[in-house]
């Protein structure tokens, strides 16, 4: 390695090690997938090492997650509406559309297997309540 290049960050480096812990706080940062209730993800000390927080917390992204896919394919505005009101109404849904992907995309940087699970479980129901032809009222046949 050149003794002029910066080091690289610890997510960078190929080790051995699969945790770091953070010097201020002291938490503990998995560097790879892990399997465990013993996280922290989107809010500090939540869910804690609770079994039932833990759970709760999967729920709450798994729901973000079927959430993304509901805003992704809601349809509100009608033909002939205002179209400046129309843009403005589609532009906050896809902020809160955004928002919830965000919050689930940060809650899978945990690197906590279940959460990764939960997020992808709750996309792909998403996707079929909402988002495929199944359940659509007006397929093609």
């Amino acid at each position: 390695m050149n003794p002029n290049t910066p080091p690289l960050p610890m997510a960078w480096i190929n080790s051995n090690e699969t945790t770091h812990i953070h010097p201020r706080t002291h938490h503990l940062w998995h560097l790879s997938f892990y399997w465990g209730r013993n996280t922290l993800f989107l809010f500090p000390n939540w869910p804690g090492n609770s079994r039932g927080m833990y759970g709760l917390g999967l729920i709450f992204v798994f729901v973000l997650a079927i959430l993304v896919e509901f805003f992704s394919n809601l349809k509100l505005v009608k033909p002939g509406s205002n179209r400046a009101a129309a843009v403005f109404f589609q532009a906050g849904v896809q902020a809160v559309r955004a928002g919830f992907a965000y919050m689930v995309m940060l809650a899978v940087m945990s690197y906590n297997g279940g959460v990764f699970l939960a997020a992808i479980l709750g996309h792909a129901v998403g996707y079929v309540v909402f988002g495929s032809p199944i359940f659509k009222k007006d397929m093609d046949r």
